[in-house]
């Protein structure tokens, strides 16, 4: 069946449409539809893809399930190679590696966000070994990777313009040791997410003395705190927006992850 025709009695001809019509059209699109549909149109789509403006910004969370691991990894440098050195943010999400950490921050000087989610082939080791090289990140956000408070470490000591930390592990019986890293070594901070986390009114206590400009700090489901008394009279004279550890979760962006930390820590607990 043909495409119906436009408000004139004419089909659209989307290749006539203005470079930077296409252009904004294209920033809507992620880094995969780009790569692997927009530019395959025709020669001029293509070289737009190319343009490094494009990809100041490269989000590759939630890829389709189609696409394997080392496919989304060539995609993902291809991404950064086009970026010509001016990538300001990226997410990655399942596949990222510390071979791939390492090519991103050798290729990006310029980065301000960085963004893991379910990367569990990205190291304590491979975190630590690539944070001198990002020295103007801004935010950083860790869910569900197998990062502990050593990576936090080597992040605070090498990003002193560090402002936002998400940092939502799975991690069991290591209590305060991420609080006490992070209050120790991120002071700038004024946005902390620490979802299910293990610290206790100690952890809380060091990170309330450690980051005085602090304005907003998310704890739900972090039950093993106890906001009573003075502690909890503190965070909300210091905290402009503060969510505890029984709030809603309803617009927490990994409920799924969420339920599988649950499970995890349930089998965990059943082990002793």
């Amino acid at each position: 069946m043909d495409p119906p025709p436009d408000s004139a009695g004419e089909f659209r001809n989307w290749l006539e449409l203005p470079r930077d019509v296409i252009a904004l059209i294209f920033l809507k699109l992620s880094a995969i539809e780009i790569l692997t549909s927009a530019q395959r149109v025709c020669s001029p789509w293509l070289k737009l893809c190319k343009d490094p403006s494009l990809w100041l910004s490269v989000d590759m969370r939630k890829p389709d399930n189609k696409w394997v691991d080392n496919q989304l990894e060539r995609m993902c440098r291809d991404a950064v190679d086009r970026s010509c050195g001016q990538l300001v943010e990226i997410n990655v999400e399942k596949f990222g590696t510390d071979e791939l950490l390492r090519y991103i921050a050798d290729s990006s000087s310029q980065l301000k966000r960085l963004g893991l989610v379910r990367c569990y082939g990205v190291s304590d080791e491979g975190l630590s070994g690539v944070a001198a090289k990002l020295p103007l990140l801004e935010e950083l956000a860790i869910s569900y990777c197998s990062l502990s408070n050593e990576a936090l470490e080597a992040v605070g000591r090498c990003c002193p313009h560090l402002k936002s930390l998400k940092f939502n592990c799975l991690r069991y019986g290591k209590f305060d040791e991420e609080a006490f890293a992070i209050a120790a070594n991120m002071s700038e901070l004024r946005s902390l997410q620490l979802f299910g986390n293990m610290l206790t009114k100690d952890g809380l206590q060091a990170i309330l003395d450690g980051c005085p400009h602090l304005e907003s700090l998310d704890l739900r489901r972090c039950f093993s705190l106890s906001l009573v008394g003075n502690l909890g009279r503190r965070c909300v004279q210091q905290i402009k927006h503060l969510r505890l550890p029984h709030d809603s979760t309803d617009d927490y962006e990994f409920n799924g992850g969420w339920l599988q930390y649950v499970r995890l820590r349930l089998r965990w607990q059943q082990c002793f």
